[in-house]
């Protein structure tokens, strides 16, 4: 399967590869993009390297997919979105996303995770139909928390230290989007 390119406004969502090592490497980089990640700041490209790899491998092996995002003026790398995992015989995906810090508040993460779900929703996804969409927020990710909301997400609660990471175990809110919710696709 080739992979998908989709395109909203403002943005074209495409293949991460390997020519995108500088940008993947400033997002991950930078501490305030990863404050809420569940990983330490990349401090070599290699890092970058191996990250569009795992990305590129899930795809191929049909376990989840990775998008970069792109501004339309200048085709510049601003984040990326995608499913980090699907369960076909459950027909649910767990969704996540980042965007570098100079693009936050612009609308850019609502406008290209709204174009995956409908995308997701309308059953194009590799490993087939699509029932539930999953996010999960550490508290205190209060930005991550409206968009997900703002977007149709129901918080559906709180499952202690369910996330370890950097040396110590993590709450982490639970929301979802179910196909039904979605009225006018």
């Amino acid at each position: 399967m080739s992979f998908p390119i989709l395109e909203t406004e403002r943005l074209e969502l495409n293949e991460i590869t390997s020519s995108d090592v500088d940008a993947i490497f400033t997002i991950f980089s930078n501490p305030d993009v990863i404050e809420y990640y569940d990983t330490s700041v990349f401090t070599a490209k290699e890092q970058a390297e191996k990250l569009i790899s795992l990305f590129t491998s899930r795809f191929e092996k049909g376990l989840g997919i990775r998008w970069a995002i792109r501004t339309k003026t200048d085709n510049l790398l601003i984040g990326t979105c995608g499913f980090n995992s699907w369960n076909a015989n459950i027909q649910n995906t767990s969704l996540g996303y980042e965007l570098m810090p100079s693009c936050w508040g612009r609308g850019y993460a609502q406008e290209s995770v709204d174009a995956i779900i409908k995308w997701a929703f309308a059953d194009k996804l590799p490993c087939g139909a699509i029932h539930r969409i999953q996010a999960d927020t550490v508290p205190g990710n209060n930005a991550s928390e409206k968009l997900l909301i703002k977007l149709g997400f129901k918080e559906e609660g709180l499952r202690r230290d369910s996330g370890y990471w950097k040396n110590e175990f993590h709450d982490l809110k639970c929301f979802g989007l179910l196909k039904t919710d979605i009225k006018d696709m």
